[in-house]
């Protein structure tokens, strides 16, 4: 070999070298999550945190997405996909698997929370302080909440009375304990399963937040819309984005601290925030479509609330023969929302 096949070989070989070091080094992590890539928490919470993780990482890291279920699967056992490391990342409603998160059920009584971003916020805390022990089969990358629950439904709810015998789907045991209360027939089921159930009469409304409405055409199928007076949503759901411990442990650690930059408080706040700026565009579509807006006033709202409360105490005494101090629990909550909502 003369000289110059020799040095081109060598470049090549260590082109070649320099190739596969860079490709041993990037990791692949599978996210998986319910939701069409258009709704909000994909297009503005999990998109950009991947985004933000690849390049933070140098490249390093590649999320690869799976929108809408597409690795199999239902809603329900996202979470677990995640702890047994079918998937390294899932997003999920911690609603959807009733009996397991006992403590994080208080954000989700009623006239808890407030705007999605401080909730979220009240949320992280209060897990961090109160109920790691719940996740502890994950790495925890952030707790959320969205914002104010409302009402949306064929024929106008424009008081407690009008909504009995309505049947409304919830997402949670606790939304349909509430359900139940305010006279309404909770029916069960994952948000994807809405539009269909709408479609197709199976229910007559649905509990969901403004932001989700348009992925799942919710202001096309109904017309009105049922909001509460004051800062305090009638009810919210809880959200986790958890990633498979091995997966967290196996990272350099340089990687490690990419993933650690993104959890916890910053990226609770940042999926708030997403929430609260999808409520903005949901309410807007339905205004222009021409919907039906109620808002109860000041005293009608009360009302909601006196006969909801039931599903509090109800709570804290079921907490209590699991051993848990729920109104402890539900008293740490409201300061939380509170610091965070001023």
């Amino acid at each position: 070999m003369n000289k110059r096949a020799f040095v081109k070989t060598a470049v090549a070989a260590a082109a070649l070298c320099a190739s596969g070091y860079t490709m041993a080094q990037q990791v692949t992590l599978r996210l998986h999550q319910m939701l069409p890539p258009q709704a909000t928490i994909p297009a503005r919470a999990l998109i950009p945190w991947a985004q933000k993780v690849e390049k933070e990482s140098g490249g390093k890291i590649k999320v690869q997405l799976f929108h809408a279920m597409q690795l199999g699967g239902t809603p329900p056992q996202l979470f677990d996909q995640a702890k047994d490391g079918i998937v390294d990342l899932t997003w999920t409603v911690l609603g959807y698997t009733p009996g397991r998160f006992n403590k994080a059920e208080v954000f989700e009584l009623p006239f808890m929370t407030t705007t999605a971003e401080a909730s979220s916020k009240a949320f992280q805390e209060y897990v961090e302080k109160y109920d790691m022990d719940e996740f502890k089969d994950v790495k925890l990358i952030c707790v959320h909440t969205h914002g104010p629950g409302l009402f949306h439904t064929k024929e106008p709810v424009t008081s407690m009375d009008s909504l009995r015998g309505m049947k409304i789907r919830g997402g949670s045991r606790i939304i349909n304990n509430m359900l139940t209360k305010l006279g309404a027939t909770p029916v069960g089921m994952p948000v994807p399963a809405v539009t269909e159930a709408l479609s197709k009469g199976v229910i007559d409304g649905t509990t969901i937040p403004w932001e989700v409405t348009p992925a799942l055409k919710v202001s096309q199928l109904v017309h009105n819309h049922t909001t509460f007076a004051g800062k305090y949503g009638l009810y919210t759901q809880t959200f986790a984005f958890a990633m498979n411990k091995a997966s967290y442990e196996k990272l350099p650690a340089d990687l490690k601290k990419v993933i650690d930059d993104n959890s916890g408080m910053v990226a609770a706040a940042m999926f708030g925030k997403a929430m609260d700026d999808g409520d903005k565009v949901g309410h807007d579509i339905a205004v222009k479509a021409g919907n039906k807006i109620v808002a109860l006033d000041v005293a009608e709202t009360q009302r909601w609330r006196r006969t909801a409360g039931v599903v509090e105490s109800d709570w804290v005494a079921e907490m209590k023969g699991k051993g848990i101090d729920g109104a402890k629990l539900a008293a740490e909550a409201r300061a939380l929302v509170e610091k965070y909502s001023k």
